[in-house]
């Protein structure tokens, strides 16, 4: 059923709608760091404006309605200058339009969200200011630096690292900044990295004091690299150090070698392709963020109601017939259990039938109705589990599979040939997704992707249906292959990708496991 709602109601009735525009702070990288505010504004939004710093991944909350707009600005080019972005946010909330402006850090922290909310206030446009995580803290706690320590110092000042440190009339006082602040924090300022470093030293800093660069903080792409006031420009040089960058000059530097986490974590640097739908692939992006990974949703199936519920609504009516059901997947659970309320049944009309469950995720999300499951295979595969039920199932029994439109026949025939009838109905149907090909074609040909994951051979077909078969050799020539499965792994080389890696358990955990183990054999650096 569609439900409608207020913007549509409001659209379909003619009514003028005001905008508004959110400055958002979206965090230094990491998504997990947008506030929850920042994420819900985000979720509503008719336009998003954002910037190179945002993070990719936060535009996958958006509606799928929603307009993009770029307007990053780099070193060496601006995509909009600043007052055409002020113009563009107007022109957009003016229009009625609720607008997400995207910005990496916080909106106030030199990202220029002051002057955006001059311009709105000045054209009477309504705005809220979404503060975010600044990088001058965040980044140096990925790296291990807290910015302030009480043995160490009390004092933090974040100073703009964009200002030409040798002009005349400079905005910054570095004869009060080079000694003022135990911890001085400079944002984007690796092009003045020289000059500032000087300055420093001329106005009193000591030569010898720890400084750190941290590069692409917060993100798999983080890099540190450490040194004093006196050789930090010519090592930066040396390692070819460049922006986006923070500077961070102080004793707490140090403290590094010992505060050190986010590089040791084992999935750390890696950034994974998760094609799961998007109602699953949560559990597994987790695990991966916990492990120190990037994830990269692309969602190649989505999971949807069958087109008729005909058949699985007999079956409902006539559970108490069956001496068995199967189920096979979450998935199937959850749509079962959904029409079975749906027609005003209950767990109860199960009381008499065999409950199998396949896989361990499957037989917890049943114990969660209060269901004792039966069996649960040892192996995942149709012939192992048509081998387990051997026994269990006698000739005649009615058995109930209710699953994908699309599953393997192997199951049903593997049951036929116990002597089971076997009533296979749909519960739900497998279709592709709507991930962002665009974006996982770049990021593959850019190598940006080290490990692509599979959980199900609908998401090897619709993988390679997405980005275009001709185009799978090269733009996974760089990157591994993890498939959770036997089944899967053969789909993906009947349709040309090498598998690398392929858990013993055929899980999501067991895949986790896998990756993990051949990491630590040294095989991807």
């Amino acid at each position: 059923m569609t439900k409608i709602t207020d913007r549509q109601e409001i659209e379909r009735q003619g009514i003028k709608r005001q905008g508004i525009v959110y400055l958002i702070g979206a965090g230094p990288g990491d998504p997990g760091l947008i506030t929850v505010k920042g994420l819900a504004c985000l979720q509503t939004a008719d336009v998003v404006v954002y910037d190179r710093l945002a993070g990719a991944r936060l535009l996958g909350h958006c509606r799928p309605d929603a307009r993009l707009i770029y307007v990053g600005k780099q070193p060496d080019r601006h995509t909009l200058t600043q007052n055409e972005i002020n113009r563009l946010l107007v022109q957009e909330a003016a229009a009625g339009h609720t607008v997400a402006r995207l910005k990496g850090g916080d909106p106030f922290v030199f990202g220029r969200g002051g002057e955006e909310a001059e311009e709105l206030a000045q054209h009477g446009i309504p705005f809220e200011v979404v503060p975010g995580i600044t990088s001058a803290i965040a980044v140096p706690a990925y790296a291990g630096i807290p910015v302030t320590h009480r043995n160490h110092t009390a004092t933090l000042a974040i100073i703009t690292g964009n200002e030409d440190p040798e002009k005349e009339d400079s905005n910054i006082q570095w004869s009060k900044i080079a000694t003022g602040a135990g911890t001085l924090v400079f944002l984007m300022g690796m092009g003045n990295l020289a000059g500032i470093s000087n300055n420093l030293m001329a106005h009193g800093r000591d030569p010898q004091t720890p400084v750190a660069l941290i590069r692409w903080g917060t993100r798999p792409e983080q890099q540190t690299l450490t040194g004093e006031l006196a050789n930090i420009a010519a090592l930066a040089q040396e390692a070819n150090f460049k922006n986006p960058a923070i500077i961070i000059v102080g004793e707490v530097v140090k403290l590094r070698e010992r505060l050190h986490w986010f590089e040791d974590k084992p999935l750390f640097g890696k950034r994974i392709l998760v094609t799961r739908s998007r109602e699953q692939a949560s559990a597994l992006s987790r695990s991966i963020e916990q492990l120190g990974g990037e994830p990269v949703e692309f969602p190649t199936i989505s999971i949807n109601e069958p087109f008729d519920y005909a058949p699985l609504d007999r079956a409902i009516g006539r559970l108490a017939e069956y001496q068995w059901v199967i189920f096979t997947s979450v998935n199937g659970v959850n749509y079962f259990f959904h029409r079975l309320r749906h027609l005003g049944g209950d767990i109860r009309e199960l009381h008499g039938a065999g409950i199998c469950a396949i896989g361990p995720q499957t037989r917890e999300f049943l114990e969660r109705l209060a269901l004792r499951v039966d069996y649960v295979p040892g192996e995942y595969r149709a012939e192992e589990i048509v081998s387990g039920l051997r026994g269990l199932i006698k000739p005649g029994d009615l058995v109930l599979l209710p699953r994908a439109d699309i599953a393997r026949q192997a199951l049903p025939e593997g049951l036929a040939a116990l002597g089971a009838r076997v009533d296979e109905v749909t519960a739900y149907r497998t279709t592709t997704g709507q991930g962002n090909a665009k974006l996982i074609t770049d990021m593959l040909a850019d190598g940006e992707i080290d490990i692509i994951t599979f959980t199900s051979s609908s998401t090897v077909r619709n993988f390679v249906s997405l980005l275009g078969a001709e185009q799978i050799p090269a733009l996974t020539g760089r990157a591994l292959v993890a498939c959770i499965g036997p089944i899967t792994a053969q789909t993906a080389t009947e349709l040309g990708l090498p598998v690398h890696i392929q858990p013993q358990a055929y899980t999501i955990d067991g895949l986790l496991q896998a990756i993990l183990s051949y990491l630590q054999q040294g095989e991807l650096t």
